[in-house]
């Protein structure tokens, strides 16, 4: 079976950006380099611009409280400004929000429109309780869990949210999926241990497996002593195809993405159409659907 190839960009064609950070514990420094990359890949003609998980505060368990903002806090209102400003999509990846239980927080995703409006908020599903190499994390001390599954729109295309450690649930992509999304963002702070074995792997997995393009804005370096992301912030298409990258270095890459593909990856391999869950179910529960 041949792949679908892709065609001459045109009506179904997004231009789309992955910005790779190495944030640290310094929001004022965070926000300026976000935004110089933002702008330059405004200036190349991206319509939507993905930055990584926890893009304004990247520091130690113990600081994260105290750099919680509000969905409508300094950062994200400059992200608002900027979306506004260039007429263009901007997924603000994640950071930390203050919720209504004291000394807990969410971790947020926010998409901005090209008139600065907030089109669509996501709050991460599947927190990080794991060993990665020596280093032992452990999100749930001070955050909490969403509960909603998020498909908003981009210039009328769907796009399934996500956020770091939601990429190894698979169930997740394809709910979006089934809800319509043909592009799947994964905003991310990956280990650098685990992401130089999984990284590449599940992001291309969970494209094959729902016909979708994957667009996977990831952190970079050393954060803390002791903390390290892998980088290699990507773009790949339906048909598993690594389409742009980033790889050590902060900076973005930027890719034209030719939407008939995921139509025709779907046709070719029609596995959500075939899916029994008739027989073995899901367990991702069918309630609480964001757009």
């Amino acid at each position: 079976m041949s792949p679908p190839q892709a065609g001459s960009l045109p009506a179904e064609g997004l231009r789309v950006a992955c910005i790779q950070l190495n944030s640290r514990d310094d929001v004022a420094a965070n926000v300026r380099s976000a935004t110089e990359l933002i702008e330059r890949a405004a200036a190349a003609g991206a319509r939507l611009i993905v930055l990584p998980e926890t893009w304004n505060y990247k520091g130690s368990l113990s600081g994260i409280r105290s750099a919680g903002e509000t969905i409508d806090g300094p950062s994200t209102t400059r992200m608002k400004e900027l979306a506004a400003l260039h007429g263009v999509f901007i997924l603000a990846g994640s950071f930390y929000e203050r919720s209504d239980r004291r000394g807990r927080l969410f971790n947020t995703s926010v998409l901005f429109g090209p008139h600065g409006e907030r089109l669509a908020e996501y709050r991460k599903l599947h927190l990080f309780d794991a060993v990665s190499d020596t280093v032992v994390y452990r999100e749930s001390d001070v955050l909490r869990a969403g509960d909603e599954i998020v498909v908003a729109e981009v210039d009328g295309v769907p796009l399934g949210l996500s956020i770091c450690y939601d990429l190894r649930f698979p169930e997740l992509y394809v709910r979006l999926a089934i809800r319509g999304a043909r592009i799947l963002a994964v905003p991310a702070a990956f280990t650098a241990f685990t992401g130089a074995a999984h990284w590449h792997v599940l992001l291309r997995a969970r494209a094959i497996e729902t016909g979708c393009f994957v667009v996977a804005a990831d952190q970079v370096g050393f954060h803390t002593t002791t903390n390290e992301c892998y980088g290699h912030s990507l773009i790949v298409d339906p048909w598993g195809r690594l389409v742009a990258e980033v790889e050590e270095a902060t900076g973005f890459c930027i890719a034209d993405l030719d939407l008939t593909l995921a139509a025709e990856a779907r046709a070719a391999l029609p596995c959500l159409e075939h899916r029994r869950p008739d027989v073995y179910g899901s367990p991702m529960r069918e309630g609480g659907a964001g757009t």
